[in-house]
């Protein structure tokens, strides 16, 4: 029986990344520093608006906050590591570094799992509910909805992450990969893995697929609710508030259940590489994008906000608190 190794080859795993030619990495290290940059000043930007805009202190926007705040949390978790592995020779993470990077990374994504979920919710609230609306979707209500989604996250990243690094690794120690996902780690464990990826299939489609059936229930309702509607504004308007929700819940449940819900040999190492890249980095810098550009009154805000910030005044006050 292959046991684990505790000998320092194996205290430490190698990370491929996404090229191994020295231009490309410097092309994709610019790329991608600049892609972390905009992710996490925008989502900070919705933030700051929302916490300084009274307008936006609603129920809706308290998701949306909380929901940036993870996007920069999340793309933290494997952004900066790959930055320093495109620059450097070195590409190894620690035994320990690579278990605490898988469960923060699934922290923050079945975290995002149930807080669209609750997004949903509350979209469902407003639209099919307004007379009650504010009972409804009290603060304390809100509250737990988020909580709940945070600690959902701890719990089911604390079980994967547990149960994938008490399997017993040998031989090889490269990941074929640009950070520690559960599947390309798995292929170095020295035993038949195939029934620890069922468990993970299964696993991942319950956590997956659970917020997923609430949310195409709340949005069933909420299209038939909005077809009924008499006034053609009143059905713009519906519809506009819930467009963006419906882009972001599309592209990262898309990328993840293509991910996570089918067996480990699918796809290519490459084609792996290119779906996280879309769900771990590319949803994250778009969110804010689309909140802004979708959104009328988060639009109205910013406007407002800037206004706030760069009026004469308050420039000429700066300068004369500065000197």
């Amino acid at each position: 029986m292959c046991k684990m190794k505790n000998d320092t080859s194996m205290a430490k795993f190698v990370l491929l990344g996404l090229s191994n030619h020295t231009d490309t990495n410097l092309i994709l290290f610019v790329v991608f520093l600049c892609i972390y940059i905009i992710t996490v000043l925008g989502n900070f930007l919705i933030i700051i608006v929302i916490n300084v805009s009274r307008a936006l202190h609603m129920p809706m926007y308290f998701f949306l906050r909380n929901l940036s705040f993870l996007e920069v949390c999340y793309t933290s978790v494997t952004l900066p590591k790959m930055l320093a592995s495109l620059l450097s020779e070195d590409k190894t993470i620690s035994f320990a570094g690579c278990a605490v990077q898988m469960y923060f990374f699934l922290f923050f994504a079945v975290t995002e799992c149930f807080l669209l979920a609750s997004m949903a919710y509350d979209r469902y609230s407003a639209i099919c509910n307004p007379l009650h609306y504010t009972t409804i979707m009290n603060k304390r209500v809100c509250i737990q909805l988020a909580m709940s989604s945070w600690i959902c996250g701890i719990l089911v990243a604390l079980e994967h992450t547990s149960f994938v690094f008490t399997l017993p690794f040998c031989g090889s120690h490269v990941i074929n990969h640009f950070f520690c996902e559960i599947q390309p780690v798995l292929k170095l464990v020295c035993r038949d893995t195939y029934w620890n990826e069922i468990q993970i299939i299964v696993a991942a489609a319950f956590v997956l697929m659970m917020p997923f059936m609430l949310i195409l229930v709340s949005y069933i309702c909420i299209i038939s609710t909005i077809l009924k509607m008499q006034s053609a504004e009143g059905r713009r308007r519906a519809f506009s508030t819930c467009f963006s929700h419906l882009i972001v819940v599309t592209l990262f449940y898309g990328t993840a259940l293509i991910m996570y819900v089918r067996p480990n040999s699918s796809f290519s190492p490459d084609v792996n590489k290119l779906l996280s890249l879309l769900y771990s980095v590319v949803t994250p810098i778009l969110n804010p994008i689309i909140y802004s550009l979708r959104n009328k009154e988060v639009k109205d805000a910013l406007r407002k906000s800037g206004m706030k910030v760069f009026h004469p005044q308050k420039i000429v006050q700066f300068f004369r608190n500065f000197h």
